[in-house]
C-alpha cells in the first residue's frame, strides 16, 4: 500500500519503481544517481549535507547494535 503511494509521486516515484522492480543495471544506475545527488547537495549546502544523514543514521545503527548485543 505504501509502495503504491510512493510510486505515484511524479518523477521520483517512477525512478523508485524502476529501481525496485527493474533489472540489476537499473538498480546500479539508481544508486549512482543517489550518490551524485548527495554530492551535489554537499557542493551546494556544505557541512549540513554531510552531517544530517549521519545524524539520521545514528538511531538505526544504535538499534542494530542493541539487537546484535541481545543475540537476536
Amino acid at each position: 500500500m505504501v509502495a503504491a503511494v510512493v510510486y505515484r509521486i511524479p518523477v521520483l516515484g517512477w525512478m523508485i519503481k524502476e529501481a525496485a522492480l527493474g533489472s540489476a543495471n537499473t538498480k546500479v544506475l539508481f544508486l549512482i544517481n543517489m550518490v551524485l545527488v548527495w554530492l551535489l547537495a554537499i557542493a551546494t549546502f556544505g557541512y549540513p549535507a554531510i552531517i544530517i544523514p549521519a545524524l539520521i543514521a545514528v538511531p538505526s545503527m544504535f538499534t542494530v547494535l542493541i539487537l546484535i548485543t541481545a543475540g537476536k
